[in-house]
């Protein structure tokens, strides 16, 4: 493991996605079991995709192995495909449930995902009550992120703005075409989603990205040593006060 702060956002490589989930998962039981000692909630942000499942594994084997309870902790995840029912395999809500919460003693009622069957007319509204139910909550203690090809997080494509809250999103064609597999081809992928705003995801109190592989080191020294810019969504979080990139020694490639 190294550090190195780039353009005054620190890096932290670590020689496998394991090892790094493994330091993440301790920073977050270390918050869950301190709010629990003040008796509060810990409101914790999260993510889908292949990047964050070797952490969910860590915190899975934390809670059976070593006590760590989540009965206090209250979750907001960043995105949804839009059109997926809670069912369908490649949902978000399935990914969770799949991937976490079936494997932990969180309370069903402390999660919250922002829903793939919204009628298009009722998305706005829905999108706002997202945005008020993390407000009411506290705010995001800790968010993790992935990072897209294109740089997003979430799913907030090129051309995003700093400012931006949850809101319906058109997908960008590389985002798709990397789902296309998961969904047995490109003509099976949703073609928007809902997304937490690039200003909601910048509100969470800590961030943490984390980043693996070569195929991500392009897009890596992008988010962190590039211009801040909304084509790279991911590179707003350089003035955040509180984010960090965990990354691979694949994905520090070109660092």
């Amino acid at each position: 493991m190294s550090d190195s702060t780039l353009n005054k956002t620190p890096v932290t490589v670590f020689e496998s996605p394991e090892a790094a989930a493994k330091a993440l998962a301790a920073e977050f039981a270390e918050l869950i079991k301190s709010r629990a000692a003040e008796g509060k909630t810990a409101v914790l942000g999260l993510a889908t995709g292949s990047t964050p499942l070797p952490f969910y594994a860590e915190l899975i084997r934390l809670h059976k192995e070593e006590g760590l309870s989540f009965a206090n902790v209250v979750t907001f995840n960043l995105d949804e495909y839009s059109g997926l029912p809670r069912e369908h395999k490649e949902s978000y809500w399935h990914f969770m449930h799949e991937n976490l919460f079936n494997h932990i003693d969180i309370p069903a009622e402390n999660v919250n995902l922002p829903s793939g069957t919204v009628a298009e007319a009722d998305v706005p509204a829905h999108c706002d009550e997202y945005e008020k139910a993390i407000v009411a909550a506290g705010g995001i203690d800790f968010q993790i992120l992935g990072i897209g090809r294109t740089g997003h997080i979430g799913f907030n494509e090129p051309g995003s703005p700093k400012d931006s809250r949850t809101r319906a999103i058109h997908l960008d064609e590389i985002t798709r075409q990397d789902a296309a597999p998961a969904f047995d081809g490109i003509d099976n992928v949703p073609t928007s989603a809902i997304t937490m705003g690039c200003g909601t995801i910048l509100d969470a109190k800590k961030i943490v990205l984390m980043s693996w592989g070569e195929k991500k080191a392009a897009i890596t020294k992008e988010a962190v040593q590039g211009p801040i810019s909304d084509q790279v969504s991911a590179s707003f979080l350089q003035e955040h006060p509180d984010a960090r990139f965990f990354v691979d020694t694949a994905a520090a490639s070109l660092l």
